[in-house]
């Protein structure tokens, strides 16, 4: 089936009073059709095609986390970019995950229209789900430009959402460990 996105943006460029065969915009239905299946394309993405087999059981019983993953994703509301950085850990029982596989988890969620606290809430199920640990914890930061181009129009403004489980979300000392160690300076 051809895709009815280009039509629809030709529409969209007259209705905000543009002329869609004007030179500069003559692609731009086809480039935006491009960029929105590339923006969605978590929508297309198998969880079992991300971890490929890259569970390994492991006598590991230490928090592991990976800081500082970049994502982007887009604001369900008014379909504007969103993005920042996603912190992750968990404590292992007995199994560990490939390190490429969370960074993938991550952007097959932020890979479709969203909300960020939906967002944290799924990286975290997925992984308490696939690696059954002792717990887990993401901490999202955000900047959206839902808020910052329009709006309140605040481009100082940052999100930040959390999703605790397991011994993150019972044991404070756990929880604060993880705190702590995300907030380390990055070593350049």
């Amino acid at each position: 089936m051809e895709s009815q996105i280009p039509r629809i943006i030709r529409e969209l460029l007259t209705e905000l009073g543009e002329e869609p065969q004007r030179e500069g915009l003559v692609r731009t239905p086809d480039r935006v059709d491009q960029a929105y299946r590339f923006l969605t394309k978590g929508y297309k993405m198998e969880l079992a095609e991300i971890l490929n087999d890259a569970l390994f059981h492991e006598e590991c019983n230490e928090m592991v986390i990976v800081r500082n993953i970049e994502y982007y994703s887009l604001c369900e509301h008014h379909m504007l970019p969103f993005f920042g950085r996603c912190h992750v850990a968990y404590l292992p029982k007995n199994k560990i995950i490939g390190l490429s596989k969370i960074p993938r988890i991550v952007d097959m969620y932020a890979r479709r229209l969203q909300v960020q606290e939906r967002l944290t809430n799924q990286i975290a199920d997925t992984l308490w789900k696939v690696l059954e640990p002792h717990g887990v914890a993401v901490v999202m930061d955000g900047k959206h430009l839902c808020m910052m181009m329009r709006g309140v129009e605040k481009q100082n403004s940052f999100m930040t959402s959390s999703a605790m489980l397991g011994a993150f979300k019972t044991e404070r000392m756990t929880r604060m460990e993880f705190l702590n160690l995300i907030n380390h300076r990055d070593l350049q």
